[in-house]
């Protein structure tokens, strides 16, 4: 046999025996998934957050409107400016409330004149009616004497008769004096009335013209300021509000009033702990705690409350949640943007495993699979919990993939809280069992008691992460 036959045989015995060895392992590792695992273990703490997004909001602030008819003759404060109570804001015209003021004080004035006068004729009428009074007195006595005289014979009757004019007189004069007392204290009366009513208009002047001065009713800032020096601006009316001048805020008690989804809110209670972010205040958390929960749901798209439409729709829904700050920055401004982490829950010392590695199959799925797992040779499944009879929801089971030997085994687990890459396992793992955690594609597709083979290394960079 010549050299290149021999040669050719040989090279034909290493290409079948490489076809051969080929084969062997296609078919060896033909079914065989490659995942990534993990060792369970206990995590010391495990918390659940309920993050959303939101604004600053000072929890009192107030919105001031014009209070009259006039323009703005000056604006002594601008935005952003720290405010006390009683400090003078804004100045409006004043002209015509001053004038008024003025001429009332007048009027009152010359009232007080009057009523001093009317005083002092009343005093002049006491006293003629006291005068009268003692001489209607004499007269009473000159007279009762007479009639005894006269009966005895020792006066004439011309007397008697003088005596007894003199004593009508004085009791006419009496009661005539009686009356122009009666009109003295009905004028006086009058005139203190009078001085009352323009006192009580004076009141009224008063505050018209206090009123084009506009004075702070709280501590805070300036936190808007539309109107311009030489506006005019109008009192509100029934069914339409005056001119809006400015906004007041209190921001010594700060809020981060957020947006809860309506699937969270469940899970949110007053007094709950919370990290608030400031998109203006870049790198710190401040601390807070949610001191109130809306009741009514408000529509994402519009932001108005369930029960303001009149339609139905399925759109998302969320809740307000209202998150007070400990201890707020001085800086802070209404509507800045806020991120909240409200903690729902915290648990100690538990097992936790990352949430990706949570998989759900089909009951039909883990039967097929117990059935096989009874063959011999093969792994024992783990048994699926027993369906709740009329419970259709019950048709699919939570579990992990828990790698025994080169099978991946199918268990049922129950959860409790989440955390935000881990979740807590109740029931069914313990620790040092290694779970499957990847790939992403492998848990979706991977099958109960299907062979795997267990790749930890780190994934290879790609030309484009280079």
């Amino acid at each position: 046999m010549k050299t290149w036959q021999k040669v050719g045989i040989g090279v034909g015995a290493a290409i079948a025996l490489g076809l051969i060895v080929w084969f062997s392992i296609n078919q060896a590792n033909k079914g065989v998934v490659t995942v990534q695992t993990s060792k369970v273990a206990k995590q010391d703490d495990l918390v659940s957050v309920v993050t959303a997004s939101g604004e600053i909001k000072p929890t009192t602030y107030t919105n001031i409107t014009a209070q009259g008819f006039g323009r703005i003759t000056e604006i002594l404060v601008r935005e952003g400016d720290h405010i006390k109570k009683g400090d003078k804001l804004l100045l409006q015209d004043n002209v015509q409330a001053d004038a008024d003021v003025k001429a009332q004080d007048a009027s009152i004035n010359s009232t007080q004149s009057g009523v001093q006068a009317a005083e002092a004729s009343f005093k002049a009428t006491q006293s003629d009616l006291t005068m009268q009074e003692a001489n209607l007195e004499k007269a009473k006595l000159d007279y009762e004497r007479g009639q005894g005289l006269y009966k005895d014979g020792l006066i004439p009757k011309q007397d008697f008769d003088q005596r007894k004019t003199t004593y009508d007189a004085a009791v006419a004069t009496v009661e005539a004096s009686r009356a122009r007392m009666q009109a003295q204290k009905a004028q006086l009366d009058q005139v203190r009335s009078q001085l009352d009513q323009s006192r009580a208009v004076l009141v009224h002047t008063k505050d018209i013209l206090s009123k084009t001065t506009y004075v702070s009713p709280i501590n805070g800032i300036v936190s808007y300021l539309p109107v311009r020096l030489g506006e005019y601006v109008v009192p509100g009316i029934q069914n339409a509000n005056g001119s809006f001048l400015m906004t007041l805020s209190d921001m010594s008690v700060v809020t981060s009033e957020v947006k809860v989804d309506e699937t969270d809110i469940v899970n949110v209670k007053i007094g709950q702990d919370a990290d608030v972010t400031i998109d203006a205040v870049p790198g710190k958390v401040f601390k807070g705690k949610v001191t109130e929960i809306g009741s009514q749901a408000v529509l994402r798209s519009s932001g108005l409350a369930t029960t303001q439409t009149t339609t139905s729709n399925q759109e998302a829904k969320d809740f307000k949640v209202v998150v007070t700050l400990d201890s707020p920055p001085e800086n802070l401004r209404p509507g800045l943007s806020t991120t909240a982490k409200i903690k729902t829950a915290e648990r100690k010392n538990v097992i936790a495993i990352p949430i990706q590695a949570l998989a759900v199959r089909s009951r039909k799925d883990l039967d097929d699979a117990a059935k096989n797992g009874k063959k011999p040779g093969s792994v024992t499944l783990a048994a699926p919990p027993p369906t709740a009879p009329g419970d259709p929801k019950k048709d699919e089971v939570q579990g992990v993939f828990v790698v025994n030997g080169k099978k991946a085994a199918f268990r049922p687990v129950e959860t409790g809280i989440s955390g935000v890459t881990d979740i807590e396992i109740t029931k069914g793992l313990q620790a040092g069992d290694e779970i499957v955690v990847g790939s992403y594609k492998a848990l979706r597709t991977l099958k109960p008691e299907a062979s795997v083979k267990v790749d930890n290394s780190a994934p290879k960079k790609t030309e484009d992460e280079q």
